[in-house]
């Protein structure tokens, strides 16, 4: 065989174009890229939806009106108030005593009440029904109201009857704006209303008015 007739290698093959990745891929590398933003924003709108719809429930309960219910009753009772220096200013029993949280007030049956002011004047009152505030100085008596002031003195004390009675214990006030029988000693007056003021020693006896009084005392040296 002669040089000419070699085979000659063929020529070589012409270089091919190296392939980029296919349009799926780029897609999805480019929706990669984007994810951890997409994760983020999908997070705070799930976090705001969520504090949006959810119920705040302390607000609620503290914006909702107290019904006018006892949260706590007690039998056969017996309470008593102090002042600063250890001496007893108030004492209320009854047989049945109801707090009302909404308005701070206590409803008793058949209360029993003793007060003592600072210069020792002692108040005692009863009523089948009373209603008082959250520290007893302030009680309505309804039914059968009865109200005595004593003095330390020794002198008469004064009553006070009737179907309503208002005392005011700091201030030494009875009031009513029903019929009352007021007595001290032999004297006995009725009145439509009342307002007395022990510490002014001021009573005013309103709407029509009767009073009882003792027979003068003779020693018989006057004939």
């Amino acid at each position: 065989m002669s040089e000419s007739q070699r085979l000659t290698p063929p020529p070589s093959a012409a270089p091919q174009r190296a392939l980029g990745p296919s349009f799926g891929a780029r897609v999805l590398e480019q929706a990669s890229s984007y994810l951890p933003l997409l994760l983020m924003a999908l997070l705070a709108l799930g976090t705001w939806w969520l504090v949006k719809n959810t119920p705040l429930v302390e607000e609620q309960r503290a914006a909702a009106p107290l019904r006018h219910e006892p949260d706590y009753q007690m039998s056969q009772f017996l309470v008593r108030r102090f002042a600063a220096d250890g001496a007893m200013r108030a004492q209320i029993e009854g047989d049945q005593m109801r707090h009302y949280p909404d308005t701070d007030t206590l409803e008793i049956d058949n209360v029993r009440l003793r007060a003592v002011a600072p210069d020792g004047h002692v108040t005692l009152a009863n009523a089948r029904r009373a209603l008082s505030n959250g520290d007893g100085s302030e009680v309505q008596l309804m039914g059968g109201a009865h109200v005595v002031r004593e003095s330390p003195a020794g002198d008469d004390p004064v009553e006070f009857r009737g179907e309503f009675l208002h005392a005011f214990l700091n201030t030494e006030r009875v009031r009513s704006h029903l019929p009352v029988v007021v007595t001290r000693g032999g004297m006995e007056v009725h009145a439509e209303a009342m307002d007395y003021d022990n510490l002014e020693r001021v009573v005013q006896l309103k709407g029509r008015v009767t009073a009882t009084f003792p027979p003068a005392v003779h020693d018989g040296s006057h004939r």
